[in-house]
C-alpha cells in the first residue's frame, strides 16, 4: 500500500486515532484527552479539553528549544524599498509588549479586535499579539471601503481597532485613517480605541483621546505572558465577502486550527523546518493567515512578508528576484499572479535571469489553476507546479499533491488526490454518490477535519442553512467537480458556473480551458448568458499577452472552432470578445457572477473586494458594441 493511501484510510476509518496522533506534534500546556465530540450544537470539536495558545506555539516555543536565534519573519517591500528581518527572539518580545499595550487598553480573552493594515510586520504582530491574549482578532484586508469595514465592525463589535496611517499601492499612496474614520462613524458599534502605526509615507491625525499612537503606547507597555485558551475556543474571525448580502464570519478555533497547519506544513508542503516558505499573498485573505503568519511560525521556519506585486514592483521578475535573494523554498500565490508574469513577460525572459536552484516547488490555489498557465510556469521555471484546493472555510488544503507523503504524478486540472482526513464525494441533486467522470456537487463527508471552521460567528443558523443542510451529513462546498477513474479530483468552479444549453449541463471552466490554451491569450473569463430559445448560451471574455496583435473577428473565430472541436456544437460557443482586463477581486479571484449579471443586463452590486472598478465599465462598453 502507498504511503499516502495507508495515511488516507487511517484517517478515514479512524479519525480519533488519526488526529489525536498529529496532535502530539504540537506542545500543549495540558494535552488534550478527548479528541472528537460534539457541542452544543452537535456539531464535531476536536481537542474541546485541551489547552494552549497559539502565539506561544508560533514563537515562545522555538525560543525555549534553541530556535530563536532563526529568522522568523523576513519583510520585502519593493513600494517602499525597505528589508527587515526579525528573529524569533525579536518577534516574541515585540509581540509581548504589544500584547502588553493592549491589555493596558482593556482587551481581555473573547474581545475582539479588528485588524485594518497593509503587508507590514506589525500586521503579522498585531494578530499574534491578539492569539497572545486569546482575544479575537478579524483582519480585514487593507483598503476595503469604509461601508464594508462598518459591516464588520458591528458585527466583530471589537473593542479596539489596530490600523496605519496608509496603505502603498503601485505608484498611489492611500490614507487608511480617514476610511477608519467614516466606518466608526457609519456603524453602531463604536471601539474604544484605535491604534494607529505611523508610516512616514502618509501620517495620520490622531484627533482625540480614542486614538493611541502605536510605537508610543508599546513604548510605555510592559511584555505579556501567553494566555491559556481551551481549543474549542476562537483564534480569528474571518469574514467571506460575496457580491450580496451580508459577509459570513468564518471562525477558526484555536487548538484544530494548530495542529492542521503543522500537518499541512510537513504532508502537503513537504517544508524543511531551516528552509523559508513564501505564501505571496495578504494578510487580509485566509492564505495570509494560515500561511504568511500561522503554518510557517507554528512548524518553526522562516516566512517571508512581501509587500508588492507580482508585477510592476518593479518589473515581472519580481516573484523570481524573491525567490533568488531570500533562498526561498516553496513559493505559493494564486494562478491569477502567473498569469500577470505571463501576460508581461509571455517568453520567461526575465525568469532567466535569477537562481532559481533552492526552490523546490510552487504551489497553487485561490482559483482554478487553468492548464495554460501550468503548463508555462513548469516549462519556464523547470519547477514542479503543485495545484491544491481549499476554501476560507476550511483553511488549508482539502485535496492537493501532499508531497511530504508521497509525490503522486500531475495531471493538468486537477487538484490531485484528497488530503488525509478530509473525506471527499462528489453527488448529484439528490445527494447520491456518482460515478467516475461525472460532474456533480462536491461534498465534504462529516465530521469535517481539525481546522475548519466550526460555526459562522454569532449566527450557527447561517452556517447550518449555508453549508450543512443541502445534504444530510455532509458539508457542501459550492464547487462542482468530478473524479476520474484514477480518483484524480477536478474541480470545475463554482456550481452556479456550470450553465445549461439546452438542457445540456456543460462547465464553463472546461470551455475557459480550451479558450485560454489559444497562444495569443493570457487570461480568459466565459460566462452563462440568457438566451431566450437555449436557457443559456456561453460568451468569452478574453485579454491578450502585451505586445499580441491579432484581428479580433479572427481571433473569435479560432476560439470558437477550437470549443467545437474540443466539446462540440452543443457547446453552442459562439462569441469571444477583447478586453484590457477582467474585473477582479484584489486577491484575483475573477468576478464571473458579476460579469453574467452584467451581461443579462440585471442589476449588480459593485463588490466589496473589487480590485479595479473601472473593468466593470469596460465589460459593459463591450457588450453595447
Amino acid at each position: 500500500m502507498s504511503a499516502y493511501l495507508k495515511e488516507y484510510q487511517w484517517a478515514q476509518t479512524q479519525p480519533e486515532s488519526f488526529w489525536q496522533s498529529q496532535s502530539e506534534k504540537i506542545n500543549w500546556f495540558e494535552k488534550p484527552q478527548t479528541t472528537l465530540s460534539l457541542d452544543e450544537n452537535g456539531i464535531d470539536r476536536w481537542f474541546a479539553d485541551g489547552v494552549m495558545n497559539t502565539a506561544w506555539l508560533a514563537l515562545d516555543y522555538h525560543c525555549e528549544n534553541g530556535r530563536g536565534n532563526k529568522n522568523a519573519i523576513i519583510y520585502d517591500s519593493p513600494v517602499t524599498q525597505t528589508k527587515q528581518t526579525f528573529t524569533y527572539f525579536e518577534l516574541r518580545d515585540q509581540v509581548a509588549k504589544l500584547a502588553g499595550m493592549l491589555a493596558k487598553q482593556g482587551v481581555e480573552k473573547g474581545d475582539r479586535v479588528i485588524i485594518y493594515m497593509p503587508m507590514i510586520p506589525q500586521a503579522a504582530m498585531a494578530m499574534l499579539a491578539c492569539a497572545r491574549l486569546g482575544a479575537i482578532h478579524s483582519v480585514v484586508f487593507g483598503g476595503f471601503a469604509p461601508n464594508e469595514l462598518a459591516v464588520r465592525i458591528e458585527d466583530a463589535e471589537p473593542k479596539v481597532i489596530m490600523t496605519a496611517s496608509c496603505g502603498i499601492e503601485i505608484n498611489k499612496v492611500l490614507p487608511y485613517k480617514p476610511l477608519v474614520d467614516k466606518a466608526i462613524m457609519d456603524s453602531r458599534w463604536k471601539p474604544e480605541k484605535v491604534v494607529v502605526f505611523q508610516r512616514e509615507q502618509a501620517k495620520a491625525e490622531l484627533n482625540n483621546e480614542r486614538d493611541l499612537d502605536w510605537v508610543y503606547e508599546v513604548d510605555k507597555a510592559l511584555p505579556h505572558a501567553c494566555v491559556p485558551v481551551f481549543a474549542t475556543e476562537p483564534l480569528y474571525i474571518l469574514y467571506t465577502s460575496g457580491t450580496t448580502g451580508k459577509p459570513k464570519g468564518v471562525v477558526r478555533d484555536n487548538g484544530g486550527h494548530a495542529v492542521a497547519m503543522k500537518y499541512s506544513m510537513q504532508t502537503i508542503y513537504d517544508m524543511p523546518q531551516d528552509g523559508v516558505f513564501w505564501a505571496a499573498s495578504d494578510v487580509g485573505w485566509v492564505v495570509g493567515h494560515s500561511y504568511i503568519v500561522y503554518a510557517p511560525l507554528i512548524h518553526g521556519c522562516t516566512t517571508l512578508l512581501f509587500e508588492g506585486k507580482p508585477v510592476r514592483t518593479p518589473d515581472p521578475g519580481a516573484f523570481w528576484r524573491v525567490c533568488e535573494e531570500y533562498n526561498v523554498d516553496v513559493l505559493f500565490s494564486a494562478p491569477t499572479a502567473f498569469r500577470a508574469i505571463k501576460k508581461e513577460d509571455p517568453d520567461g525572459k526575465l525568469l532567466k535571469h535569477y537562481d532559481l536552484s533552492k526552490l523546490k516547488s510552487i504551489f497553487m490555489a485561490g482559483e482554478r489553476l487553468d492548464p495554460p498557465t501550468l503548463e508555462w510556469v513548469e516549462a519556464h521555471s523547470g519547477k514542479p507546479v503543485i495545484d491544491h484546493w481549499w476554501q476560507t472555510e476550511t483553511g488549508w488544503a482539502i485535496a492537493g499533491n501532499p508531497i511530504g507523503l508521497e509525490k503522486m504524478s500531475v495531471k493538468s486540472g486537477s487538484a490531485t488526490k484528497p488530503i488525509p482526513g478530509y473525506q471527499v464525494e462528489v453527488l448529484d441533486e439528490l445527494g447520491e454518490k456518482l460515478e467516475a467522470n461525472r460532474q456533480g456537487f462536491v461534498a465534504l463527508k462529516r465530521p469535517l477535519p481539525p481546522g475548519c471552521l466550526p460555526t459562522v460567528w454569532r449566527n450557527h443558523d447561517r452556517f447550518e442553512s449555508g453549508y450543512l443542510s443541502q445534504f444530510e451529513g455532509y458539508y457542501v462546498s459550492g464547487d462542482g467537480g468530478y473524479f476520474d477513474e484514477e480518483g484524480y479530483l477536478f474541480i470545475m468552479g463554482r456550481i452556479d458556473d456550470v450553465i445549461n444549453v439546452a438542457g445540456h449541463r456543460l462547465s464553463t471552466g472546461e470551455m475557459e480551458e480550451i479558450v485560454g490554451a489559444h497562444p495569443a491569450i493570457a487570461e480568459c473569463a466565459v460566462v452563462g448568458v440568457h438566451d431566450e430559445l437555449k436557457g443559456q448560451l456561453p460568451l468569452g471574455f478574453v485579454v491578450l499577452k502585451d505586445g499580441v496583435k491579432v484581428d479580433d473577428l479572427q481571433l473569435e473565430g479560432e476560439l470558437v472552432g477550437k470549443v467545437r472541436n474540443e466539446i462540440g456544437a452543443v457547446a453552442c460557443f459562439k462569441h469571444a470578445l477583447v478586453v484590457e482586463r477582467l474585473p477582479k477581486t484584489r486577491s484575483g479571484k475573477i468576478l464571473r457572477r458579476t460579469i453574467r449579471q452584467i451581461a443579462d443586463g440585471e442589476q449588480y452590486v459593485v463588490p466589496s473586494t473589487i480590485d479595479d472598478p473601472s473593468s466593470l465599465n469596460e465589460i459593459e462598453n463591450r457588450l453595447r458594441k
